[in-house]
């Protein structure tokens, strides 16, 4: 690494922690409905918003309510993005003349993009019209997230209020989220993007002719506002099939960096808007100092893992399916950030990373994408976390698990082992019957520890709704069309339904005033004892797996065996 490396991943950081708390601050404005500066700007398409869809958007309901509301919501999203893909030849905005999408590629990819996975088993360029790049995926990138937001927000309002089984509206905190943060913001990216030469037309495909006279065919579109989005929601899709390692989705040093930091910044201050809406910045400041010493350690041992000299590539750090246009660090950053989030944007071949890197990126995703994670999910996904700790904490000492002031309790408990439960039993599970079935291994493009891996891989991406892959795998077939699709809605639902519950549960109790014996929760003995959960559950669930592909395949790597 140079010296020029290490900066670019301090500047990183020390960005990243300047942004979270102006970032925090306005979002706890929009959401706790105060004044803020885009109010005036948008408030005339939040209120007719309300009016079109008739809702009144001071009306809270239940957290039944805001669940069915939910899961209403994403099942028309759902049935429409699948609608235009299987009718897409007849669809507008359709330059290329593409033919209509197979059934259980439409299926993986409308539950993809509703999940906020954006997992893809399609080539973004030869598959999906301008049409439904716009109409379908982008508007579920904005609307996926904002769903992800939504959740987050209902929960703080669980555990900060009391004596109320009121969580909010989904209607508004949805309409809020995409008005007030993702469209502002991806407009304002959108263009800087354009600006570093990012495509963003309605033109035909262009042919031209190469320096070594062949023609070759240059896909246009929207690209830049689709990628704004794709990058600020965690969704990850990318809108050609190199996706961020494509130099019309990511021409320059500047918007690489840019993109990785996008990534981040929602993530990071919904931290501090946790704290505001508590009133206590220290607990937002915990969790993200949490989440930051596991992104510093991940990232450590990937750089570690892919600078180290090996005999096999003679002695030389890894280049093979890095971008070479940005080097190793930015690959291996981009690497890390995309798993620790559950976005799928990625600027290098992850099925080229050495195996100890690979397995970094498969744990950040199997930890069930927390280390800052997707928009909203990475921050309840902690949670569930947090009250596994403070339940464990209180076994440790005799006393009743208590939270900011609530009683954690036999119901939180059972929602959030469900939750964790729900993105193993994907993984573990669905990979083993992939590893011993013929249609599970007829796609695999290598043998071995390796081929294990990339398997692996695809079900830790789906579970944890993070979209990215290995590439060695050839997903578009039945079945990993189906089993990757129930993968993603067990990995998204399956954590959303008991978050919700756990809000609605702890917004109808009473709060306890802090006392003597009261276990802080904002403090370095928290972190640290948050941290070892995070590592224990996740060792004790995944290792024998990881031990399978990586592992194995580190060991025979340093004997010169490859796959």
């Amino acid at each position: 690494m140079t010296i020029q490396d290490f900066l670019q991943i301090a500047l990183f950081i020390a960005l990243l922690i300047g942004l979270t708390p102006i970032m925090g601050n306005f979002m706890s404005k929009v959401f706790n409905g105060e004044k803020h500066f885009m109010l005036p700007v948008l408030g005339w398409l939040e209120r007719l918003t309300y009016k079109f869809i008739r809702i009144n958007p001071d009306e809270e309901t239940n957290w039944k309510s805001y669940t069915f509301g939910l899961l209403a919501f994403n099942l028309a999203g759902f049935l429409f993005l699948f609608l235009i893909q299987v009718f897409q030849a007849y669809l507008p905005l359709n330059p290329a003349n593409l033919t209509n999408v197979s059934w259980h590629s439409a299926f993986n990819t409308a539950v993809s993009f509703m999940t906020n996975t954006n997992w893809q088993g399609y080539a973004g360029e030869t598959t999906m019209s301008y049409f439904v790049q716009m109409i379908g995926l982008a508007v579920q990138n904005f609307v996926s997230a904002a769903t992800g937001i939504a959740v987050v927000i209902a929960l703080i309002r669980g555990i900060s209020r009391k004596s109320t089984d009121k969580i909010g509206n989904f209607w508004t905190d949805l309409t809020r989220a995409t008005l007030y943060i993702l469209l502002p913001l991806s407009i304002l990216f959108a263009v800087v993007l354009v600006s570093q030469g990012v495509v963003q037309n309605f033109n035909s495909y262009e042919t031209v002719q190469t320096l070594q006279g062949t023609q070759q065919v240059l896909p246009m579109g929207p690209a830049a506002s689709q990628i704004a989005i794709k990058q600020l929601g965690t969704n990850g899709g990318g809108f050609f099939n190199a996706n961020a390692a494509h130099p019309f989705e990511n021409p320059t040093p500047f918007s690489n960096f840019l993109q990785i930091l996008a990534i981040f910044i929602i993530p990071a201050g919904l931290t501090y808007t946790y704290g505001r809406f508590v009133k206590s910045s220290r607990q937002g400041w915990t969790i993200f100092a949490a989440m930051m010493i596991l992104f510093l350690a991940g990232l450590g041992i990937s750089l570690y893992a892919e600078y180290s000299a090996n005999p096999i590539f003679g002695n030389l750090p890894l280049m093979e399916g890095k971008e070479t246009r940005f080097g190793i660090t930015n690959s291996v950053l981009f690497s890390v950030v995309t798993t620790d989030a559950s976005c799928g944007a990625v600027n290098a071949m992850h099925d080229s990373l050495s195996p100890f890197s690979g397995m970094v990126a498969m744990i950040n995703m199997m930890l069930g994408e927390i280390i800052f994670g997707g928009v909203g999910a990475g921050l309840y996904g902690m949670v569930v976390f947090i009250i596994l700790t403070v339940f464990i904490a209180g076994l440790m000492v005799g006393r009743t698990p208590e939270y900011l002031g609530k009683k954690i309790e036999a119901f939180e408990v059972k929602m959030a082992i469900i939750a964790n439960l729900s993105t193993s039993f994907v993984i573990l599970v669905f990979t083993a019957w992939a590893s011993v079935s013929s249609y599970g291994l007829s796609s695999l493009n290598n043998a071995g520890p390796h081929g294990f891996s990339e398997i692996l891989y695809a079900y830790s991406s789906a579970a944890g709704n993070n979209g990215s892959a290995f590439a060695g795998l050839n997903a578009n077939t039945l079945f990993y069309n189906l089993t990757l699709g129930i993968g993603m809605l067990i990995g998204r639902f399956g954590v959303i339904i008991p978050i919700l519950a756990i809000a609605g549960s702890l917004a109808s109790k009473k709060t306890t005033p802090p006392s003597l014996g009261t276990f802080r929760t904002d403090n370095w003995l928290f972190i640290g004892l948050l941290i070892s959960v995070i590592l224990i559950v996740g060792g004790l669930t995944y290792f024998p797996a990881l031990s399978l592909g990586p592992v194995v395949e580190h060991f025979l790597m340093n004997s010169a065996i490859t796959f």
